[in-house]
């Protein structure tokens, strides 16, 4: 069977979303889980974009060793040599370079005419290839590119070296049966195309990133570019955990196989929705907490006589856990330990452990039943590393009455002192985020705030997110606790301590990546 190559692009495409940029260790987080999962590519950021990206990119490949370690680049020398100076540590390293090739982004854009782009494909992929033998080249906004300029740029990038070519529908203007026909067209046209393996990125602005994709797999493509959970700018992109169990259900139909450890889909999932602050949608396939519930009569009889009436898949092959209730407050740290491995959370040293143990047992004084989420939400970035953050919540507490003002008193610390505010508000949460703000003065807008329930029941977790916007930055915090008003003042003062930490970084919305 054939193998089609995963190539993954969270750390980069996925963080385009407006409030998903992350931090060094937030991205080798990530990268290590995907590793995990047996990802193909990890395509870990634009090298060239900033100093931050630059470094990410470099810690990445120096740690990560079993997946291709990617850097995007413009197809210019400088970010290319930039890229694959990041890259030198890897094991495995791709340069991945792109130019658009559409009429409208080369005239109104690049400002730069056909032959131009042309050359510039040419020359980028040859100086390119004096660093590594594994050279990606994208066309960009391919989808609305002239079919025949296409094929001569193709042509020429696979002839200079190329070893994949990607055909982007960087706006998600394309319908599945017009882009497999254009794929398949141009791999006939192209002369050289046995000489390179054909690539897709897709994005889901009218929701057929997936459909594309696969359309894409059933016409010789044999390497999609997806994100967890669907990750990217505007409507995001392909999700990967959507296309790889597509693959793996349908067999009979597209015929390829994947590298990918199922069983560690859900547990990349939910990393990438702490670290990031976006929340999975409950209906969301393979990862939704609805997934793989039945609530219908009918379903829940088919099932129970036959799993696979109303099953295409198992839970437990993504990830899901069978035994939702595990450790309770008598459970001791080995148990935990061991728990905490079977879920597939990374621990980076024996002090990270005994802080999650810590809170899991103050957890658990509140909270009779400890799920699997709730020890996944305990090892959130925002609760570990307490010393390297400006801002941190020591105390609060709130009151609230019918008929009377909401107010709240907060106790936290700012630097090296201990800061102590009071104030009232509309609600118990509002006058916890005005509290902070008559110390802070941060001058933020608060864009969003979103509860989500980490399990069931009234003593669940709350998971609270919060956006703030200041000067044109963008940035999630995220707060969990069986207190929905300690949840939002922790997600408050995690968004405070990312707009506190300066960042080099460009706004990924300027990198004009495909």
């Amino acid at each position: 069977m054939d193998r089609l190559i995963i190539f993954d692009t969270t750390l980069r495409d996925g963080e385009q979303s407006p409030g998903a940029s992350m931090t060094r260790e937030e991205k080798l987080r990530i990268a290590k889980q995907l590793e995990r999962l047996r990802v193909d590519v990890i395509e870990a950021g634009f090298a060239a974009a900033s100093n931050g990206d630059f470094e990410a990119v470099r810690a990445i490949a120096t740690v990560v060793k079993d997946s291709t370690i990617c850097s995007l680049s413009r197809a210019n020398d400088k970010d290319i040599a930039r890229a694959a100076e990041a890259l030198a540590p890897a094991r495995s390293r791709r340069i991945h370079t792109f130019i658009a090739t559409s009429a409208l982004h080369m005239e109104k854009k690049l400002r730069m005419a056909p032959e131009q782009v042309l050359e510039q494909a040419r020359l980028a992929v040859r100086f390119a290839r004096q660093f590594t033998d594994d050279v990606e080249f994208s066309t960009e906004d391919g989808s609305r590119s002239d079919p025949d300029f296409l094929c001569r740029v193709l042509e020429a990038v696979i002839a200079e070296g190329a070893t994949t070519v990607n055909i982007p529908d960087t706006v998600g203007y394309a319908v599945p049966a017009q882009y497999g026909q254009l794929l398949l067209s141009l791999r006939e046209r192209v002369a050289n195309s046995h000489r390179a393996v054909w690539s897709v990125h897709c994005h889901n602005d009218l929701g057929m990133a997936v459909a594309n994709s696969l359309s894409g797999v059933l016409n010789g493509v044999r390497q999609i570019e997806c994100t967890i959970n669907g990750l990217g700018e505007r409507a995001g992109n392909t999700a990967l955990e959507e296309v790889v169990m597509a693959l793996r259900t349908r067999r009979d139909v597209f015929g390829v196989d994947t590298r990918i450890d199922t069983t560690q889909i859900v547990a990349t999932s939910r990393l990438v929705s702490t670290i990031t602050g976006f929340p999975v949608q409950p209906n969301k396939a393979v990862v939704g907490a609805n997934a793989f519930a039945h609530a219908s009569g009918i379903h829940q009889d088919g099932v129970l006589k036959a799993r696979q009436t109303y099953e295409i898949m198992r839970a437990e092959d993504v990830g899901w856990s069978a035994n939702r209730i595990v450790l309770g407050k008598l459970s001791g740290r080995n148990a935990f330990k061991q728990r905490v491995q079977e879920l597939g959370i990374p621990v980076e040293s024996e002090t990270e452990l005994q802080s999650a143990f810590s809170r899991f047992k103050d957890l658990a004084d509140r909270k009779a039943e400890i799920f699997d989420e709730d020890i996944q939400a305990l090892f959130s970035d925002e609760e570990i590393g307490h010393h390297n953050e400006h801002f941190r919540l020591l105390s609060m507490s709130q009151r609230s009455q019918t008929g009377g003002q909401p107010s709240a008193e907060v106790l936290f610390q700012v630097g090296a002192t201990q800061e102590r505010a009071t104030a009232e508000g509309n609600g118990p949460v509002d006058a916890v985020f005005k509290a902070i703000e008559s110390r802070v003065a941060s001058g933020s807008e608060l864009l969003l705030y979103s509860v989500n329930a980490i399990t069931t029941g009234t003593e669940s977790q709350g998971e609270v997110t919060v956006r703030l916007s200041r000067g044109g930055r963008i940035v999630n915090g995220v707060g969990a606790d069986p207190d929905i008003v300690a949840a939002s003042a922790k997600a408050y003062i995690s968004a405070l301590n990312k707009l506190y930490t300066t960042s080099e970084r460009l706004n990924p919305q300027t990198s004009m990546a495909p």
